[in-house]
């Protein structure tokens, strides 16, 4: 093992823990919070009411991680431009954790049903993690030159399609189901990408 190599899997372990450990703590609230429904809510909105902090810290946690995962890969030889795109992405999720998304639809237990009133924390939350969302979209075009090509490119397509629903669904429960879907579908994608990258750089 060179000693680049030796370096960065400590770093493309993180990519491998980031993907199931957010999606395991967000089902896991979604299972046991009070008023919250997979189908209206989006996982972000777990971050609102008394036990938001576990969302919160999720998203700020799995967001070092990813941005430790992006380091890792472009000392891997990923390529820098798609190396900082997966890091700010990292930077989108715990931009998102400091900034909670705005309450509504029901949840937390008590909200008025119905989108509620937009924040300051709530329009950041929605800008900044979409600027990580899109991030995310083109590194994973640039990295599809080198891992799974075909898949690459339709999580790609599928997680930007999900995300656009979400941002234009008004609530609808049709575009959260599409979104989460395509949440779970690229978290995924980066494990998978994460794991393949780890092997290579223990050769």
């Amino acid at each position: 093992m060179n000693t680049i190599s030796g370096a960065a899997r400590p770093l493309l372990g993180c990519g491998i823990v980031a993907g199931p450990l957010y999606v395991g703590v967000s089902v896991a609230q979604g299972l046991v919070r009070d008023g919250f429904d997979f189908g209206r809510h989006a996982w972000s909105m777990l971050a609102n009411g008394p036990y938001g902090w576990i969302q919160s810290a999720n998203l700020i946690l799995v967001g070092i991680l990813v941005v430790a995962f992006a380091a890792g890969l472009r000392r891997a030889g990923a390529g820098r431009a798609a190396s900082w795109l997966v890091a700010v992405f990292g930077a989108g999720m715990v931009a998102g954790g400091a900034f909670p998304a705005d309450p509504g639809f029901g949840f937390p237990a008590g909200t008025p049903d119905g989108p509620g009133t937009a924040s300051l924390s709530g329009t950041l939350h929605l800008a900044l993690s979409g600027v990580g969302f899109v991030c995310l979209v083109v590194a994973a075009f640039l990295l599809a030159r080198q891992f799974a090509p075909v898949w690459t490119r339709a999580v790609a397509v599928a997680f930007l399609a999900g995300f656009g629903c979400i941002a234009t669904g008004g609530g609808a429960v049709w575009a959260n189901l599409v979104f989460t879907g395509a949440i779970i579908l690229v978290w995924g994608w980066v494990t998978a990408l994460a794991a393949d990258e780890y092997r290579g750089a223990s050769a």
